[in-house]
This record gives structure tokens, C-alpha cells and sequence, in this order.
């Protein structure tokens, strides 16, 4: 007895039209099954007494009775007409099991309030009348047989409004609870569906957010290798191809040029050991069986190493000095101008400055051998700005074949933008290349002067 006609119109489910016509499940047929048969007996006996008072026939007040306690059988998918039937056939005393269910069905059932209000006060007035008329009957049967029983005017109203409340507002009162209880499970139902999609949204939405964290950490693990390895090595090979030229010619030079490729060599090794280093200690390596190490703190650790390297007296502006003599070195003709006051930065600043150089110089001894080159740097009020322009590639110059993965642009477009710098690169019109970069400086960067 806690679904309705309209709950079944609301839910509409295909199986139970097919299978159940308006009912949702099968206990719901077996129960108004019930309750239908016992009305239908009811109020067939009910008929006997009816048939008497109007004067037909048994079998017909019988058969009525039959026919009009049926009709609880549809009181879910039509409550409004169990409950019209119940206070037509009030009048004849039969239906008190349709009435009470009735009521029930249309209070808890989807029908708008005003015509529950209405149709249970039609229910009230015509069962308190019913009462009232049948109690003033049997007070005149007992006032015959018994003389001295004299009630007062107040019994016969006030018995009957207590008989007719009993009767119509508990099942009023209990399918309006009833009601109430449904729509706050429907709306919690919808709520807990409507919250579960958004924690499905979401659980997609931190999918998304991890693979492009782990994408950029993948980047800048990428991007951090790349600086450390490739100016190195493109040295290596270049002094390694000059050694190969010079080794049956000048043996000294050749041995000044073995010896630099293997501190080249011993440069590289020891940035890359001071990385992996960092790397290792940043995050402790998973053990057999665990999951492995999150690649967001691979990147936190890269970050940091570059960081601590920098702080280290590692890759910053006061070793462009030194990076520039490695390309002289190399054979590379090489200026260095510098303008500006000298100033100390954050270390982020100063390594990404020196990256932006020393990878132009990569790409010069990757693709304009003998060409001259010229490093500016310009220590301005509130940035730094360095320039890397080299001219064409001298005539006859063997080139040191390096590979290239067209990586080199890429990453230092990244790194000054990171810090919200602008980025540069193109030809000249003498036919070189030009790479130029400008990094924003904090106030609290430029305090202190390098003669400090």
C-alpha cells in the first residue's frame, strides 16, 4: 500500500506495462488482488442488508455490492474514482474497507493537494451524515425500549464527528506521511545520481589533469637532460672531430684536444650525476612490487636539482665566461658583451639564462660550423634580456654531423616563457641566425650589484 497510479505513470518502466499493466512488481498485483476480493466480499454482504432497506432483490443488492467493492482493485492507477465510488455508495453503509484505502491511495498518490482536501471533506461530510442520521436511528429504537433513556442534543454530533474522524483522517493523515516519505527518497535517489556523475565528472577531470601533469613533468624531465647533455656532447664531438683532423699533423694539438674531450666528458658526467642524485634523493626509489615512482615527482626532483644547482654555483650567469671559452676552444670565434651593471637574480632567472646561451651555442656548433658568433648580455632596470646571433657558416668548414631533434628552440621557448619572458628566433638577413630572450626580474632580484 505505498505506490500509486501516478508513481506508475512517473516511472512508466516498459516491463511492467507489458507484464503487470499499471503495476510495478508483483506483490503490488497480489496485494491490491487481496484487498480488492475482500472489498468485492464486503460489500456483497453489505448488499443484503441494502437490498432490504430499498426494497429489491438480494441477488441484486448482492451483485451491487460485488461490482462496486471491485473497484478498489485500480486504486493505484485511479484513486480519485475509488475514492468518488466509496462516498456515492456511503448512503447505502457498504464500502468501508474501499473508503479507508481510498483515501489512503489518493493522499499518497501524485494528485494535487486541493483535490485531496476536496475529495476527503466530501468523504468526512458524507460519512458524518451517514453516522449521524444511523446514530439518531438507534437513539430512538433504545429511547422506545427504554423510557428513562434521555441523551442530550450534543451525543448524536459529537459521537458521530469522533466516529467519522476516526474513520477518515488516520488513512489521510498516514498516505500524506506516506507521500511525503517517497518524494524524499525520489529526490535523494535523484540527488545521489546526480552527485555520483559529478564525482564521475570530476574523477575524469583529475584523469585529464594527472596525464597532462605527467605530460609537462615528462617535458621538463625531457627538457632538463637535453640542457645538460647536448652542449656537452656537440663540444665532445667537435673537439673529437678536430682531433681526428690534427692527429697525424700535430700530435701536441691532438693531445690538448683528447684532453679536452675527456673534461668534457667528465662535465657531463658529473652534471648528470648531480641530477640524478637530486632525483634519487627527492623521491626514494619504489621497491619490487610497489608502484612506481610518480613521474610529478620526477619533475619536482628535476626542479629541484636544477634549482640546487644553480645555487651550487652551477648553471648561471658568472659561468658564461666559462661557457663561451668551451666554444673558443672548439674553434668557434666567439665575443662576449655584456652591458649593463651586473646583478644578482633568482636562481631560476640566472639558469635560465644561461640554458638560452649555452644552447644557442649548441645549435651553432650543431649547424654553422666556422661561423662567428657574438653574446650580448643587457642588465636592464627591471629584466635581462641576452642575444646569440652568429653569422653564416664560413666557406670550406667541415660541419660535426651532430644529430639534431629540433628539441633545442622548443625547450628555450618554454623555459622563457615559464617565467613570463618573451622568446625570439629566426634568420638574419646576412644569412645566420638570431636567438634573443628577455626575462622579467623581480624588485628584490636586482638589489645587489655584483662588486658587492
Amino acid at each position: 500500500m505505498t505506490a500509486t497510479g501516478a508513481d506508475q505513470d512517473a516511472a512508466g518502466t516498459q516491463g511492467a506495462r507489458q507484464s503487470w499493466w499499471w503495476w510495478e512488481r508483483r506483490r503490488s498485483v497480489v496485494l491490491d488482488g487481496a484487498l480488492g476480493v475482500v472489498s468485492a466480499l464486503e460489500c456483497g454482504l453489505e448488499g443484503v442488508g441494502f437490498a432490504q432497506r430499498a426494497s429489491l432483490p438480494v441477488p441484486v443488492g448482492v451483485l451491487f455490492g460485488l461490482v462496486v467493492g471491485a473497484v478498489l482493485l485500480v486504486r493505484r492507477r485511479w484513486p480519485i474514482t475509488v475514492v468518488l465510488v466509496s462516498i456515492a455508495v456511503t448512503p447505502a453503509e457498504m464500502g468501508y474497507l474501499m473508503g479507508i484505502v481510498g483515501l489512503y491511495s489518493l493522499a499518497a498518490s501524485e494528485v494535487p493537494r486541493r483535490y485531496t482536501a476536496a475529495l476527503a471533506g466530501m468523504s468526512t461530510v458524507a460519512v458524518y451524515v451517514v453516522t449521524v442520521v444511523r446514530l439518531r436511528q438507534d437513539v430512538a429504537q433504545a429511547d422506545a425500549g427504554q423510557p428513562d433513556f434521555d441523551p442530550s442534543g450534543w451525543y448524536v454530533p459529537v459521537v458521530s464527528i469522533f466516529m467519522t474522524l476516526g474513520l477518515n483522517a488516520p488513512p489521510v493523515l498516514f498516505g500524506l506521511y506516506i507521500g511525503a516519505r517517497r518524494r524524499l527518497m525520489e529526490s535523494l535517489r535523484e540527488r545521489a545520481d546526480s552527485l555520483e556523475l559529478e564525482l564521475s565528472l570530476l574523477a575524469d577531470r583529475a584523469e585529464e589533469r594527472a596525464q597532462w601533469a605527467r605530460q609537462e613533468e615528462r617535458t621538463r624531465i625531457a627538457r632538463e637532460m637535453h640542457d645538460v647533455v647536448a652542449h656537452r656532447v656537440s663540444l665532445m664531438v667537435v673537439h673529437a672531430a678536430a682531433l681526428q683532423a690534427v692527429a697525424l699533423k700535430d700530435p701536441q694539438k691532438a693531445v690538448r684536444n683528447a684532453a679536452l674531450v675527456g673534461d668534457m666528458g667528465r662535465q657531463a658526467l658529473t652534471e648528470l650525476r648531480e641530477m640524478l642524485g637530486v632525483l634519487r634523493e627527492g623521491a626514494p626509489v619504489a621497491s619490487a612490487g610497489s608502484e612506481s615512482l610518480p613521474l610529478a615527482a620526477v619533475g619536482r626532483a628535476a626542479a629541484a636539482a636544477a634549482e640546487a644547482a644553480a645555487e651550487d654555483g652551477g648553471p648561471c650567469l658568472d659561468s658564461l665566461e666559462a661557457l663561451v671559452e668551451q666554444s673558443r676552444q672548439a674553434g668557434v670565434v666567439v665575443e662576449l658583451v655584456v652591458m649593463g651593471e651586473r646583478r644578482r637574480y633568482g636562481a631560476e632567472v640566472e639558469q635560465t639564462a644561461y640554458r638560452v646561451v649555452q644552447e644557442a651555442l649548441t645549435n651553432v656548433h650543431k649547424h654553422a660550423a666556422g661561423a662567428e658568433v657574438v653574446v650580448r648580455l643587457a642588465h636592464r632596470e627591471a629584466e635581462v634580456a641576452m642575444q646569440v646571433e652568429n653569422g653564416p657558416s664560413a666557406a670550406g668548414a667541415a660541419g660535426a654531423d651532430l644529430p639534431s631533434g629540433g628539441n633545442g628552440l622548443v625547450g628555450m621557448r618554454e623555459r622563457v616563457s615559464r617565467l613570463g619572458g618573451v622568446f625570439v628566433s629566426g634568420p638574419t638577413d646576412a644569412g645566420g641566425f638570431r636567438v634573443s630572450a628577455v626575462l622579467p626580474v623581480a624588485a628584490g632580484d636586482t638589489a645587489v650589484a655584483a662588486g658587492a
